[in-house]
Order: structure tokens, then sequence, then C-alpha cells
């Protein structure tokens, strides 16, 4: 029997704004100076919180955190692209969608010190909590969808999660219920070369994880985590696709210039220069310069903004440190609507000893 070719598939990255902040102009997506200022704004906020974190808990008052150091752009390039009625179920490393999408910042401090009622998330903003377990939110995302496709809605659901969650059979299992039932979904995995202290090399043999899209049926797109642009303007294009039940999986190759979390040390698996040579691609840095040899702001904009921001961390951390010490039955009272005998057992067997 003759051999025959039965599909073809082809994987394209996506680059618009280089690390000199010059942009391909056939690719860069029709943005206001305004929208610019606001994704520059927000990105710049993620690293202050970050920053602020890294430096609360170093002095014991936060616990362990994990950083998004150096990532920013996946984050709020990809968040800006969303309309607030979709829902985004993140991991523990998108503190950047969070802030985008208003969650309060005093309760993303609160979160990060162990006090349940961090994640006590207003009804407006359509963030679902943080998953610490790896790839347990791929499936919430997928549940998620699948409601919206039977419901008929227009909305879509997105999910954030890092190239170690590639390796767990949610991520398979998830991506093939989405491609076999074409739901309104986005997969956005950041790819920072590490899943703690395994290289991406011993994640997978594939020379992308973009790829892994086309055996489940739907496209796949690595773009550069580091350009705004790009990661705007893929995630852009999956969300038109998602609305009509086609769904995209984005890897943004990117890279996490911090430890994992603040119990890690990065330094005992990997090379400082390659550490540096990150640093030279850092995606708020690109922005900036792009802002400046386009003429949209000058430096006194960038001294006075880090300040108002600075500003607003600061005093977030105050009111998260004002609250009254939280209770027991705070442990309960934000994970289901109501709660079931089960839980109440449990509870009322925890205040015996608190």
């Amino acid at each position: 029997m003759p051999i025959t070719s039965l599909a073809n598939f082809r994987v394209e990255k996506l680059c618009i704004l280089d690390k000199d902040g010059n942009v391909d102009k056939r690719l860069m997506p029709k943005l206001t100076s305004k929208q610019i200022k606001e994704m520059y704004e927000a990105m710049l906020l993620t690293r202050v919180f970050d920053q602020k974190c890294l430096s609360l808990q170093r002095q014991g008052r936060l616990g362990t955190y994990a950083s998004g150091y150096g990532q920013e752009a996946a984050q709020i390039g990809s968040c800006y692209a969303l309309q607030n009625k979709d829902f985004i179920f993140p991991s523990f490393r998108e503190n950047g969608v969070y802030l985008l999408r208003k969650m309060p910042i005093d309760l993303l401090f609160l979160f990060w010190k162990g006090d349940e009622r961090g994640m006590h998330i207003p009804k407006d903003v359509n963030v679902f909590s943080v998953a610490i377990p790896v790839s347990t939110q791929i499936l919430h995302a997928v549940g998620y969808a699948f409601a919206l496709k039977i419901k008929k809605k227009k909305n879509i659901a997105v999910t954030y999660f890092g190239d170690g969650s590639t390796s767990k059979g949610d991520f398979h299992e998830g991506m093939n219920f989405a491609g076999v039932f074409d739901l309104p979904i986005i997969f956005i995995c950041q790819n920072n070369q590490y899943a703690i202290s395994v290289p991406v090399s011993q994640q997978t043999r594939a020379k992308t994880i973009a790829q892994k899209a086309f055996a489940y049926g739907f496209h796949g797109i690595q773009v550069d985590g580091n350009d705004v642009f790009a990661v705007y303007q893929a995630t852009k294009e999956a969300a038109l696709n998602a609305r009509k039940g086609k769904p995209t999986l984005i890897e943004c190759f990117t890279y996490r210039l911090a430890d994992h979390t603040t119990s890690d040390d990065a330094h005992k698996y990997r090379d400082e220069k390659e550490v540096q040579e990150w640093i030279k691609r850092d995606p708020i840095e690109r922005l900036k310069k792009y802002i400046l040899n386009n003429k949209i702001a000058n430096n006194s904009y960038f001294t006075s903004i880090l300040k108002k921001l600075q500003k607003k961390i600061d005093e977030a951390v105050k009111k998260s440190e004002s609250y009254p010490a939280q209770k027991v039955d705070d442990i309960f009272n934000y994970i289901y609507q109501e709660k079931d005998a089960r839980l109440n057992e449990q509870l009322e067997y925890l205040k015996k000893f608190y």
C-alpha cells in the first residue's frame, strides 16, 4: 500500500516588539497611546507588587511567595485582550492578572499572608481563586467552558499554567475534552523554562509546547512571552476564535527571573549567565523603550508613575495588616456557597482547639 499524508501542521512563533523597542509595523496591533500606557502601568504595578511581596516575605510578614518577575508581559498582554465578562482560571503566579482585573490589592496581600479571606473574590472580579496544585485549574476552566457552551453564553474561559503542567494528565485530559467538544476556551502556557528545578527539555522532547494543541484538534501558537504586543495580538485572535467554539493553546516563551518561590534557590540548578541574558529581554524595559522611541511619554512620566504605584502598594499593605485576626470559621467560609454536614463537622472539631 502506498504511504499517504494524512495531516500537516505548522507551528508559528509571533514576535512584534524587539528588545530595543522597535516593532514590526505589519504585525503591530491597533492600540492607542492611552492603551499602551495602561499596559505599561499594569506591568509596572505587577512588578512593584512583586518586589513588595518579596521584601515582606523576607521580613516574616508574608508566607511563601511565588514571584512573577520577568513574566509581566505574558500576563498583562493576554489579560488586556480579554473582555471583563470572560472568566479566568489562574495558577499561583498570575498576580498581574488579578491586579489588571481590579482585585483589591489588600486582599492579594492578605492571601499571601495565609489568610483565607484574601481569596474572598468580589463578584465583579471574574477570576477564580488561586490554584496551588499543579494543573487542577485547567480542568476547572474546561468544565466552565463546557457549561458556557451548554448555556450558549458568549463569554469564554481562559486558564494559565506553567510548562511543568504540560506533563500532568490534567493538561492532556483538558485539552482533549476541549478539542472534542469545541469549547470556548484559551489555554495559556507561560513557558518560563523551569518547573522548579526541572528544565523544559526534561518535560518534553517536542520542539515547542504549542505543537501539542494539534494532537487535540485545534490551533497552537508560540509567542515571544516578553513581547507584550505579541501576547496581546495572539490572545485577541484566540478570543475571537474561542467565541466561535474554537480553542487555542498559546505558549508564551518567557523566563522566570526569580526563584520558583521564596523557598527555592535557583542558583543550585541554573547558570547565572543564562539569567543575565534574559534580563536583557526584560519585558517592562522593552515596552519603556518603545514608549520613549515613539514619544508617547517622557522620562518624567516614568518617574511619576513609579512613585504613584509604590504609594498605592504601600497603602494596600497597611490596609492588609489592619485586618483583625482571622477566625477558624474563615477557613471554611469561602470554599462553597453553603457548608455541608461534612464541613460543619470539621469546623466543630477544630473549634475545640482554637
